[in-house]
């Protein structure tokens, strides 16, 4: 199971949320199994297809068969007036043939986010994408609070998931609490994908 890998997949407009995935993803890979960073293209009400193949910067677009594949998932968006952003609900929405299959049943999951404000929403944004995540069958992963942080941070934290505040502006970068609680997400999340490769071993490739 040397190819098995943890899914990082995220929305991200200004950075924010791509900075909370990269620690997510290095909290996963020190658990000693393989992150891998993806994103989804922007939408537009423009009736046909503008977005390039391959993103001009950032992580590369994220395929079904990625998904589909992945021993576990963590799964970010900024908040949008409390829920994800469209192009993260467009992507999920489109995953109905993972549904069918049952790709996702038993694949631990967890949830990250960002906003301008410190009551932004943040959480329902969380809660939003666990929906979607519980009727494909994950595990879902949260904060337990062992972590010190959550009792301790004055912007983002949550036992649902990671999150961040930036600011009005976005002026705000991860203080190191937030970081710190995206790695622990992250090993949280490695941990128990490799706990479950056994059940989930007939689902890769």
């Amino acid at each position: 199971m040397s190819d098995a890998y943890v899914l990082v997949l995220y929305y991200s407009r200004q950075g924010a949320t791509r900075t909370l995935a990269r620690y997510i993803a290095r909290g996963v890979e020190e658990t000693g199994i393989r992150a891998l960073l993806r994103t989804v293209p922007p939408v537009s009400t423009v009736c046909e297809a503008t977005a390039p193949a391959v993103p001009d910067e950032g992580a590369p677009y994220c395929t079904e068969e990625e998904l589909a594949n992945c021993a576990g998932l963590a799964l970010g968006s900024p908040t949008r007036f409390g829920n994800m952003a469209a192009p993260m609900k467009y992507f999920i929405d489109s995953t109905s043939s993972l549904w069918l299959s049952g790709a996702l049943i038993d694949k631990p999951a967890c949830v990250f986010s960002s906003s301008s404000s410190l009551h932004g929403g943040q959480e329902s944004t969380l809660l939003s994408m666990m929906l979607p995540l519980l009727h494909h069958g994950c595990v879902l992963v949260g904060l337990p609070y062992s972590e010190a942080g959550l009792s301790e941070t004055r912007f983002g934290g949550t036992p649902y998931g990671a999150t961040h505040v930036s600011g009005q502006q976005g002026e705000r970068q991860p203080d190191d609490t937030e970081l710190a609680l995206c790695l622990a997400q992250g090993r949280r999340l490695g941990r128990l994908a490799q706990s479950l490769l056994p059940r989930n071993r007939d689902s890769y490739v």
